[in-house]
């Protein structure tokens, strides 16, 4: 592969996984690994393989927490299996029928707040701290992506400009 285009792929891999880290179309933390992978095995670059390692750790284990803290943060708040079902309905409508940025967010929000009102109609503040419940654990998620998904452009950005 063309050293300069395997740079673009991989940088071009790189940026869609940092945005896909809030949107939830684009699989965030793999994407930036892929522009890693291409930037290592694609140019002639010197980057160290426990990079490669580590990234790889760190994205197994953003997986797994994206399921783990926001179930755990709803439980802490008080939400019940019906918030979780809710959000996850929530989440796939709000990316479909809310046609503005972020419409994934609402809908999320709403599938939780509704699916606790299903499990328990007369309990809105309830409702409510799953909802509130439900936007920690998304922003813990969201956050620890975030952060290992720009650190893995940052570490392509110094190898590709230190010299």
């Amino acid at each position: 592969m063309n050293h300069d285009l395997a740079v673009i792929i991989s940088l071009l891999f790189l940026i869609l996984g940092i945005l896909g880290t809030f949107l939830p179309v684009l699989p965030g933390l793999v994407l930036s690994f892929g522009g890693l992978l291409v930037y290592k095995f694609g140019t002639d670059s010197g980057l160290s393989m426990a990079y490669i390692w580590i990234f790889a750790v760190l994205t197994v284990l953003s997986a797994i927490l994206n399921y783990v803290i926001p179930a755990r943060t709803n439980r802490k708040y008080g939400g019940t299996r019906w918030g979780s079902i809710g959000s996850v309905v929530g989440t796939f409508a709000g990316m479909f029928f809310i046609p503005i940025p972020f419409g994934f967010l609402i809908g999320m929000f709403l599938g939780v707040f509704l699916g606790e009102l299903l499990h328990d109609f007369n309990d809105k503040k309830k409702a409510l701290n799953s909802v509130k419940g439900s936007f920690i654990g998304f922003i813990y998620g969201t956050g620890f992506g975030f952060i290992v998904s720009l650190a893995m452009f940052l570490v392509v950005l110094y190898d590709l400009f230190k010299n």
